[in-house]
């Protein structure tokens, strides 16, 4: 009997302990963007979403990021940025990457997803970030219709911040609206370590 409980003491402490390595193992990739406005704080979901999470990582390591502006900001839908930099110029990306969307994860507040065409696997470098939850943009078929748009991160810190950018007066800019009369940059994206 005393074998017994010992064996049982031991094989619930061994286990606790491979669920704690297990736990810590789960490591997310963080990032900081240093803004004209301030900082946020986001943390990728590397497991949920890895090619869309990698995909943005590489361009951070690349400092694509670094000078490029949030060019399309509507109140109450979403921030967009990581294409343009503060010339309006279009950035040349690396090849697009294929769509997550179908991940599990939600288009909800906070949350970041690619931004792509009409393609669904179109998605480069652009990026935006959920005022509300957006339903409407998660996946829901395999079709060019239900593709959805993949999340693959959230921010942490600063949600005050990405919320103060939908206060900027907004106006149109060759083609493209809902661009802010005063640039947002991204003055820096890093990896934290």
């Amino acid at each position: 009997m005393r074998a017994t409980l010992v064996y049982l003491m031991l094989f619930s402490i061994s286990t606790l302990s491979f669920a704690t390595e297990n736990k810590m193992s789960n490591t997310h990739t963080k990032v900081k963007l240093t803004t004209s406005l301030g900082t946020i704080a986001i943390q990728l979901e590397d497991e949920k979403a890895p090619a869309s999470a990698a995909n943005f990582a590489a361009y951070v390591k690349q400092g694509f990021y670094d000078g490029t502006i949030f060019h399309r900001v509507i109140p109450g839908f979403m921030a967009q940025g990581g294409g343009f930099d503060t010339s309006f110029n279009q950035k040349t990306t690396n090849a697009p990457i294929k769509n997550e969307a179908d991940n599990g994860l939600k288009n909800k507040r906070g949350t970041l997803a690619m931004a792509r065409t009409s393609d669904p696997h179109s998605a480069t470098a652009q990026f935006f970030i959920n005022y509300k939850d957006n339903s409407f943009l998660d996946h829901t078929s395999p079709t060019p219709s239900g593709w959805g748009y993949a999340v693959f991160g959230e921010v942490t810190e600063g949600m005050d911040i990405v919320d103060s950018m939908a206060k900027q007066p907004t106006g149109n800019r060759g083609m493209h609206q809902d661009v802010p009369k005063t640039d947002i940059v991204i003055e820096k994206a890093e990896i934290l370590e």
